[in-house]
């Protein structure tokens, strides 16, 4: 049973008389004065057809302050377990009844029950409201990218191979407590182990031949595997589990089909295998590629799109999907601003990535009165819509953006998501997004 809110303050409840103490408080004021977000997260939270009886459950105002402190000091579950059985300022923050003291598992399942689309929601209610109020001003913004990795190890053909093959194997062991049906198998687990292991330290002379032995073994468990699908789908219990287990088999077993065919063209056909078309992870498949185009480093996650206001403000935020150039992004930024505050800002400065004549012709045309490039290319400053003195002015500004980034990852770990699935990925993008303007907000100056 899970409630709105905490019925009545706590004559225990308390906040410490210092800075992280003050800034609680000021986010807990923020909060309480708007109680429509509480019903835009009881949408994720509670089950309407739910009987109202059975142990208390965390309130969803609870839950959404334990999201807050989690990504606004970077907490582990466990940390946050422990943080709130000990600290009475989180205590006292979170709202938990005398008697609460939420463990690690329960504050996950809560938590990632938070739908990205809902956080959204929550971070646009409080932006319009700043906007309108003057606290953020949308009239002027800055524009940059940055790339939020995946929580993925480096990735590698071997590796992917022989985590197919040890994730599909696993599950046929476990077909008979799941469907009740018992799966003769050959196991290739410790083979493949080994293969992947020499394969990472042979010379690239033996890694062909290790390589098809590595593929054989791929080979024989997706037979296994469709032989499997075959006797389960005839004889396997009709439930619940059965279901969980076959959708398992069918996504690990389309995934390791796409890692053999991206390592046979990658390894035996020596084809450069565009990154659209590559997997770097079975368990976060989603994950891009992305590579920067001034280093030429490559990551791994997704690219996020951010423009901040004079005040630090994150004023927009877009988590996209591939490796679309930044000159490609620059128009969402004017339409997102017009569609969320009502009119598009009157100054941009964006990084010279996101510089063409198209993006300054339709800039102009909506009404953008500056649009200023860190590096012009060809754009003079007549179509920037400034004077030459103003160049360096806005340049320096423009550098702000950074630091606001380098905020983010540092402190409200925007610098990899550890939330499971592309939900996940866009959840705690949002959090640490919403997390950073409240923060900014209760900020001393």
């Amino acid at each position: 049973m899970r409630k709105y809110r905490r019925a009545q303050q706590s004559i225990y409840d308390y906040c410490g008389e210092n800075d992280i103490g003050r800034q609680l408080r000021g986010i807990s004021d923020i909060l309480d004065n708007h109680p429509q977000i509480l019903d835009l997260l009881a949408k994720d939270l509670i089950d309407v057809e739910a009987v109202a009886t059975g142990r208390r459950g965390l309130s969803v105002e609870s839950v959404f302050r334990c999201l807050l402190l989690k990504q606004q000091f970077s907490l582990t579950y466990d940390s946050l377990a422990f943080f709130l059985e000990e600290s009475p300022t989180y205590r006292t923050f979170a709202q938990l009844e005398q008697d609460q003291f939420p463990s690690r598992s329960a504050l996950h399942s809560a938590i990632r029950r938070l739908q990205p689309e809902t956080l959204e929601q929550v971070y646009k209610l409080l932006a319009i409201e700043w906007a309108d109020d003057g606290t953020i001003d949308p009239q002027v913004t800055r524009i940059d990218s940055t790339v939020v990795h995946s929580n993925i190890a480096e990735p590698s053909d071997s590796q992917l191979l022989y985590d197919g093959i040890r994730v599909l194997s696993r599950l046929l062991s476990r077909s008979k407590i799941k469907t009740g049906v018992s799966i003769k198998y050959n196991d290739k687990r410790k083979e493949a182990k080994s293969l992947s292991y020499r394969i990472f330290h042979a010379k690239k002379s033996e890694k062909d031949l290790l390589y098809e032995d590595l593929i054989h073994c791929a080979h024989v468990v997706l037979d296994q595997v469709n032989r499997a699908l075959t006797r389960v789908q005839l004889e396997g219990y009709k439930g619940e589990h059965t279901g969980h287990w076959l959708n398992d088999v069918f996504h690990y077993r389309c995934l390791l089909q796409q890692v053999i065919d991206q390592t046979q063209r990658r390894v035996f056909n020596n084809e450069n295998v565009p990154a659209a078309e590559k997997i770097v992870s079975l368990f976060e498949p989603h994950t891009d590629i992305i590579k920067k185009d001034n280093s030429g480093d490559t990551f791994f996650g997704h690219k996020v799109n951010l423009g901040t206001d004079p005040n630090g403000y994150i004023t927009f935020c877009s988590i996209e999907n591939g490796n679309p150039a930044d000159s490609d992004l620059y128009i969402d930024v004017i339409n997102t601003h017009k569609d969320l505050y009502g009119d598009v800002p009157k100054t941009t400065v964006a990084d010279g990535g996101y510089a063409s004549k198209d993006n300054v012709e339709y800039a102009k045309n909506a009404g953008v009165c500056q649009r200023v490039f860190h590096k012009s290319l060809g754009i003079g400053f007549h179509d920037m819509g400034i004077k030459e003195k103003t160049l360096k002015k806005l340049k320096n500004f423009r550098a702000g953006i950074e630091g606001n980034i380098s905020e983010l990852k540092r402190r409200f770990g925007l610098s990899k998501s550890t939330w499971k699935g592309i939900d996940g990925f866009h959840a705690y993008v949002w959090s640490s997004v919403l997390s950073y303007n409240l923060v900014r907000q209760v900020r001393p100056g």
